[in-house]
């Protein structure tokens, strides 16, 4: 697909990915005498790419688009069913969201990112966190209202229509996973281990025993991901990483809701839980590798692992936050209406699961060094069997 070759030419060379571009926006929107594209690739560009478009008339826009390999989803981006529901979402000016095809171009847009944000202050390049905290909790708290006044039951097949299961139980089971994973080796920092050996192996990390092989939490995932059953759901955008999130003056702005529409709050949440919080590595893996401490041992029956990562107080705010003011209030919410805390908890941990795992191939040496890889297979179990929320 065109789509995917440019999301991947922008990294090697940008020139020859702009013009593959530029014919691509011709031919989808002849009327507005597109001139000249120019691609941004950035390191939260995992599935993606974005940019500016020159038209003939002088206007400079912006676009965004989702790319998707092996989608079994064909229709994608509810801009406007979100807006209805009172989400501060950017319009697009244009839009295609034939699978495929999906592209959509927005008004010159300014502001920074939230991802850009929270990488400048990681680095002492902002001093402005409180602010981010302000807009952060006041977004929160708005989402959880959303939430709670869309909040309603769906069937099975009503919920196996959400374009946010591509996300997680297609990834699993609709070939994302056996293309990086299955029959292959894993290297790691001093050897290498195939693949099904890792499955089979328990897991120390840092000390704690996890009593979950990555076996367990997969198959785990497979049925409570499964979307061919009764769900409870709300509105939402689906994937409201940083990425997809302005920081403006008057708050946070969504964009970009490939994967909105109505679906299970929990699910609704993955993303920022684990991409807001724990994922610099994958954005960032050269950088987080230098400052990283991560070393193992593995025994033929439980891989040992030690390692120093950990959130950095913006990161944290955002775990915070989301937590308290969206999290812990919808799970009540849930439980009040006959949903099990078992239930949402493992729900939500094989949604997490799928964050580290099937975002990116940790297996690929030439993206992640093999410290990184681990480090990545050891968050993957972390957040697989540590319950996010203390329910007792």
């Amino acid at each position: 697909m065109r789509l995917q070759r440019i999301q991947s030419l922008q990294f090697i060379d940008k020139a020859a990915a702009e013009q593959l571009l530029l014919s691509f926006v011709r031919e989808l929107f002849p009327k507005l005498a597109a001139i000249r594209v120019e691609l941004r690739p950035q390191a939260v560009s995992l599935n993606s790419f974005s940019g500016y478009l020159t038209l003939a008339d002088g206007r400079r826009l912006f676009f965004k688009t989702h790319v998707e390999p092996n989608s079994v989803i064909s229709e994608y981006y509810n801009t406007q069913l979100l807006a209805e529901v009172g989400y501060p979402v950017i319009a697009p000016l244009y839009a295609s969201t034939e699978y495929g095809k999906q592209f959509l171009i927005y008004d010159l847009i300014n502001e920074p990112s939230v991802f850009e944000v929270a990488y400048a202050l990681d680095h002492g390049q902002r001093n402005d966190l409180g602010a981010l905290t302000a807009a952060q909790n006041a977004a929160d708290a708005q989402l959880f209202e959303i939430y709670r006044a869309t909040l309603r039951p769906i069937t099975a097949p009503e919920n196996a229509k959400a374009p946010i299961h591509q996300l997680f139980y297609h990834r699993l089971t609709g070939g994302r996973y056996a293309k990086f994973y299955v029959g292959k080796p894993f290297v790691l920092p001093q050897g290498c281990l195939d693949w099904e050996a890792l499955l089979a192996r328990r897991w120390v990390i840092n000390g704690k025993a996890y009593p979950c092989t990555l076996d367990t939490l997969i198959e785990r995932a497979k049925r409570f991901l499964d979307p061919d059953q009764p769900s409870w759901s709300i509105v939402g955008h689906g994937d409201a990483h940083n990425g997809n999130v302005f920081f403006t003056p008057a708050g946070l702005r969504y964009f970009d809701p490939a994967f909105g529409g109505r679906h299970h709050p929990l699910l609704d949440l993955a993303k920022p839980l684990f991409h807001n919080v724990l994922a610099t590595w994958i954005y960032h893996p050269q950088e987080v590798a230098a400052r990283l401490q991560i070393s193992y041992s593995d025994d033929g029956e439980q891989l040992r692992v030690e390692h120093n990562y950990a959130p950095s107080a913006v990161r944290k705010m955002f775990r915070a936050s989301k937590l308290e003011r969206v999290l812990r209030p919808i799970w009540l919410e849930l439980t009040r209406r006959g949903e099990s805390p078992e239930t949402l908890t493992a729900l939500l941990q094989s949604a997490l699961l799928c964050c580290p795992l099937l975002t990116l191939n940790l297996a690929d040496r030439a993206r992640f060094p093999a410290e990184i890889g681990l480090l990545g297979l050891a968050l993957s179990v972390t957040v697989g069997c540590e319950p996010i929320l203390e329910t007792s």
